[in-house]
């Protein structure tokens, strides 16, 4: 299992209907990925939003990462709705028991 996890703020002048937009089009691409386990999109208080993406395996991650589409979209997101951003990656998987250890998918979450 491989996870990425997106931390961004975005622009007070970005076009939140552009934004929707590719954000719809980059969920839906990527669940059609080979690897694809998971999405998430979590908002904060304060503005921060937290995406979490599971792919099988780092190789899909970083498939989905080149995807042609998806790069043009990264590139629009730096320069038109992401004041800052960063990206954590993790192939590590630490669990406290069986319950926890298995896909959260599995737990209906």
């Amino acid at each position: 299992m491989y996870v990425n996890v997106f931390r961004t703020y975005k622009r007070a002048d970005m076009d939140p209907a552009a934004y929707a937009a590719d954000a719809e089009r980059m969920e839906t691409l990527a669940r059609q990925q080979k690897g694809f386990v998971a999405f998430r999109r979590y908002a904060a208080a304060d503005g921060e939003t937290l995406s979490l993406s599971e792919w099988e395996t780092e190789d899909d991650a970083r498939a989905w990462a080149r995807h042609p589409e998806h790069a043009v979209v990264q590139g629009r997101a730096r320069s038109a709705y992401y004041e800052s951003y960063v990206v954590y990656s993790s192939i590590r998987r630490y669990a406290g028991s069986e319950r926890v250890d298995r896909s959260w998918r599995l737990l209906g979450k």
